[in-house]
């Protein structure tokens, strides 16, 4: 499979454009796609004679394809800016938000008209991704205002009457969906990219160990170890067939999925497709099908393979999160000098690791680990790669001698029970028993 590095510059421009001329002309080309669309639907030209349409139009006026960025018509620069338009998008009935026939899981349901196309337990719920991502800035967590109920969003409409957008049962809020707090998406590139090298790194395990036990007829059994995290172990059968009882921390298909709560979602690409239908009622055409209408809004190809790609890179190329000191000297400084010690004597860092080292920063998108239903490895022809040491806003990690990167993350990203003091939640997610968690990242915690 072949790659491809996006131009850091618009392929129309010269070497010496500025960036602020290139996004314009990206903008300026924005606005002509809306002007020609908009006369299309018009009927013509205008000429004077037909009445000028007054009122809303979509928010998001430029739909991109996958190939668009990795031919070189569209640019990184104009790609990330596509994915931060559509962050900030207000989604409307043009653009096809809202889910009016179908569940936030793409099951289907009674049609919901206002006022019922907007429900703060199942869904459709914001406007906007930053309507929830926005602290202290644009692609942060949200506040307690904007928490999400995770799996309310299955049932068709709900609000406690027990009728059928409660599947006719009773139920309490505690009952539907685990409501938790937006997560932060600063440095998530990064994240992905340290679960796709353990991920790769704990099946390159198990799979020498199947060939061993092949090659010697017997059994064997090796530690899991990625980045120095123990995921327990794996034992390969004579015959090539696993016991995967010992793996500890990890689904058993040994992807480490780095996002939600419980671990769940293995890349940036997957938490988007499922986070524009859940939330927004935005229906890509990678997961929903091209020219389909499965929620019955009236609206086809709400979202392209090329706009969760910008969607996607956007995301990736946040900054990543920096540690602040107090100052040199004082109070202050020399209290967190003593917590950061005992971050460490009391066993936080045993948990919550310090540092993960990753050997590249090279992003390449699509990941290597999507589930179908999102666009995969070998559905486009080739990948788009950035450097997220190289694009994007922010201050920038230190590339070692050796190219790689240390990320100090401050999370294993592993499952580990945490007790019954901290079984808040009832519904289970994917499998997860309501006491496991991942372990959170501490970098950023401060907002």
């Amino acid at each position: 499979m072949s790659t491809q590095v996006l131009p850091s510059k618009t392929r129309c421009a010269t070497k010496s454009m500025p960036r602020s001329l290139a996004l314009t002309r990206f903008a300026l080309t924005r606005v002509a796609v809306l002007a020609v669309a908009f006369l299309a639907a018009c009927g013509g030209s205008g000429g004077g004679a037909e009445a000028i349409p007054v009122g809303e139009g979509p928010a998001v006026g430029l739909r991109l394809r996958h190939d668009d960025l990795i031919n070189g018509r569209v640019d990184i620069v104009a790609a990330l800016d596509h994915g931060r338009r559509l962050f900030l998008a207000s989604f409307n009935d043009h653009d096809g938000a809202g889910r009016p026939a179908t569940t936030g899981t793409g099951g289907s349901r009674m049609r919901r008209a206002a006022p019922q196309n907007f429900n703060r337990l199942s869904g459709p719920d914001a406007g906007s991704c930053v309507a929830c991502h926005n602290k202290p800035f644009v692609g942060g967590a949200g506040d307690n205002v904007a928490n999400v109920f995770v799996l309310a969003q299955d049932f068709p409409h709900l609000n406690f009457d027990g009728g059928e957008g409660d599947r006719f049962a009773d139920h309490g809020l505690r009952d539907v969906g685990n409501e938790r707090n937006t997560i932060g998406m600063f440095g998530a590139g990064f994240v992905e990219l340290a679960a796709r090298e353990m991920s790769v790194a704990l099946q390159a395990t198990r799979d020498a160990a199947r060939d061993e036990a092949l090659a010697t007829r017997r059994a064997v059994t090796k530690p899991l170890v990625a980045k120095g995290i123990s995921f327990g172990k794996v034992t390969a059968r004579a015959d090539g067939s696993f016991d995967l009882s010992g793996v500890e921390g990890v689904d058993q298909d040994l992807i480490v999925k780095p996002f939600h709560q419980k671990g769940v979602v293995p890349s940036l690409r997957v938490f988007t497709n499922n986070a524009l239908n859940h939330h927004h009622g935005m229906q890509s055409t990678e997961r929903f099908g091209i020219d389909s209408d499965p929620d019955g809004d009236g609206v086809k190809n709400e979202l392209l393979d090329g706009d969760v790609t910008a969607l996607t890179l956007f995301q990736a190329t946040l900054p990543v999160p920096g540690r602040v000191l107090p100052g040199e000297r004082g109070a202050a400084r020399e209290a967190a000098t003593r917590g950061e010690a005992q971050f460490t004597s009391i066993g936080c860092a045993s948990c919550h690791t310090p540092e993960l080292q990753i050997r590249s920063s090279v992003f390449v998108e699509p990941g290597p680990f999507n589930p179908q239903g999102n666009l995969r490895q070998g559905d486009a022809w080739r990948e788009v790669q950035v450097d997220l040491l190289e694009v994007g806003s922010g201050p920038k990690l230190a590339r070692e001698a050796d190219g790689s990167v240390r990320l100090p993350l401050y999370s294993d990203l592993k499952r580990h029970d945490m007790g019954p003091m901290l079984n808040d939640e009832r519904v289970v997610q994917a499998g997860v028993p309501t006491s496991v968690f991942l372990t959170p990242r501490i970098w950023g915690v401060a907002n």
